[in-house]
Order: structure tokens, then C-alpha cells, then sequence
């Protein structure tokens, strides 16, 4: 099956392709729109950025495959970044993340009804530590028996990750 940009899309790319001498630095936002359009960055969508930018499937791969942000799988509306970096290790995070699994009945990179649970390497909250982030919602200092709450609160108002482009 081959996938297709959206017009919207598409302009999008041109314009960025037009503001560097080459099309590498569009891979991002290119892999982002993408995902948007798409839910999660599959063969065919690996080889629709490919082939839009002209660049070899394996350096469009390498790009998606190194940011945790892509996902090659589709995820629920909600997810759930938890970091696990050192800040955040120290102060309990390693408990909170099992907790959201616990409370999904997920493992990490999993994914239950409406929600993904990743373990991210860090989203730039150690002052706030342990912190997960949801689409553009953070959540900081958060303890394992908080975490029921937080899932309530996506329940009833969903958070999904935000257009970066």
C-alpha cells in the first residue's frame, strides 16, 4: 500500500525543502507530519518520507529509529512519557512507570485502549523530578498514588501529542 501526503502537508515540506540547500534537515519534520497523518511511521510511511525527499530509506529509518518521539506502532491517544533519567530515577521514577503499567495493565512501549506508556530518557523537568509528560500536559513530583489519578484525569480530558512542525 502506498501512503500519500495531505496537500497541507505537502506545501508544508516544500516550504521547508526551500529554506535549506539540501532535504536532510526536513527529515524531522517530515517524519513528524508523517506520524500526524498517518498514527505511526510504518514501512510505507518510512518510504513515503523517502521518497518525498529523495533521500535513502536507511537514513529516513536511522532518523525514526533514533528519537523515541516516532513511533513504528500505533499508540492510544495518550502518551505517556515517563522519564527515567537520573534525576527522576532517584526520586522514584522507575516506581511511578510501574505504577502506569500496573494501573493500564501495560508494559512500557505498550499500549492499552487510550493510552501508550514509553519510558523516555528525559523531558527536561529534574527540578521537578520524577515528571511524565502527555501530549503538552506535564506532570511533576509524581508519586506512585498519583497515578490513578492522572489516568482519570486523561480519561476524562485526553491530551494527545502536538503537531511540532
Amino acid at each position: 500500500m502506498s501512503l500519500e501526503f495531505s496537500a497541507e502537508a505537502t506545501k508544508k515540506i516544500q516550504a521547508l525543502c526551500e529554506r535549506y540547500p539540501t532535504k536532510k534537515p526536513v527529515v524531522l519534520a517530515a517524519l513528524h507530519l508523517a506520524q500526524k497523518e498517518h498514527g505511526h511511521l510504518s514501512d510505507d510511511a518510512l518510504q513515503l518520507v523517502a521518497r518525498t525527499l529523495d533521500l535513502p530509506l536507511a537514513h529516513v529509518y536511522g532518523v525514526a529509529t533514533f528519537y523515541t518521539m516516532f513511533r513504528r506502532e500505533p499508540a492510544g491517544t495518550n502518551v505517556l512519557r515517563v522519564c527515567t533519567n537520573i534525576s527522576c530515577m532517584l526520586r522514584g521514577a522507575y516506581d511511578v512507570l510501574a505504577a502506569f503499567e500496573s494501573r493500564l495493565g501495560v508494559k512500557k512501549g505498550g499500549t492499552s485502549g487510550k493510552f501508550t506508556v514509553v519510558e523516555e530518557e528525559c523531558i527536561a523537568a529534574c527540578a521537578n523530578a520524577p515528571a511524565v509528560i502527555c501530549g503538552t500536559r506535564y506532570f511533576l513530583d509524581v508519586t506512585p498514588d498519583q497515578v490513578g489519578r492522572i489516568v482519570d484525569e486523561l480519561r476524562a480530558e485526553p491530551h494527545p501529542e502536538s503537531e511540532v512542525v
